[in-house]
């Protein structure tokens, strides 16, 4: 029980001192300019409330939970006889945390909603996590073989460049906005203590150079996906527009 609350006293602080300037431009705003009554105010104290704790819980079971376990399955398969064993496992665990990323389940029923059901939500969860799961994959190998970070990230940018010509401009929007998602709370905390732990078991990897990066990979990759999808619905509708017309004919 005492491990669990091992620093609880700094996380309360850290976040209480994060919410500090959003209620102060609040109160500054409402006296000056929103005026709004008494239940709209106390409408915003609870939810502030109710995310302040959630926030503080979510940050303590990062220290206490998941940090250390990502970071304990890393050192465990990367000290282990069979290291390529580490490709297939970040694989699978790139594919398996983005379905628990809240902020990818909040994106991606937003663009539903947006797009009247012609995107379903369930079609890009899957493309996103395939991406986050190569992404976390190349992270794997660049740990075991050394490949400079650069390798991955030149080639990868001149590969979305290259297909947002292809792509409808909606779709380019929606893969940079996943980039971004997909780096969230859970991913940028469960994997990236899996990969430097990975990185600190591997002999001859450097956790500084090796261990880090992989956010950066994580954050391209499912622009591709993204894109990849989006070329992909192009031609559908390029393809049912041309049985459109013959049939017309």
């Amino acid at each position: 029980m005492i491990v669990l609350f091992d620093g609880f006293g700094q996380v309360l602080k850290d976040v209480a001192l994060a919410f500090l300037p959003l209620i102060g431009f609040f109160l500054i705003f409402n006296f000056f300019n929103w005026k709004l009554p008494a239940k709209r105010v106390a409408q915003f104290f609870s939810g502030l409330a109710i995310a302040f704790v959630g926030l503080v819980l979510f940050l303590q079971a990062v220290n206490v939970g998941f940090d250390p376990m990502g970071r304990g399955i890393g050192e465990v398969l990367g000290s282990g006889e069979h290291k390529w064993i580490l490709v297939p496992v970040g694989f699978v665990l790139g594919f398996v945390v983005t379905f628990a990323e809240p902020a990818i389940q909040v994106l991606n029923m937003e663009i539903e909603k947006v797009t009247a059901g012609f995107i379903h939500n369930r079609i890009m969860l899957y493309f996103l996590s395939f991406g986050v799961a190569i992404a976390v994959a190349l992270s794997m190998m660049r740990i075991l073989t050394g490949i400079s970070l650069w390798f991955f990230i030149l080639p990868g940018y001149l590969l979305i460049f290259v297909m947002m010509r292809f792509a409808k401009p909606l779709f380019v929007a929606l893969a940079f906005d996943s980039g971004g998602v997909v780096t969230g709370p859970m991913i940028a905390t469960f994997l990236l203590a899996f990969t430097v732990g990975s990185s600190q078991a591997v002999p001859g990897s450097n956790p500084l150079l090796d261990g880090f990066g992989m956010i950066s990979l994580v954050a391209m990759v499912p622009i591709i996906s993204v894109l990849f999808l989006g070329v992909l619905y192009g031609r559908s509708e390029s393809k049912g527009v041309r049985q459109s017309v013959k049939q017309g004919e």
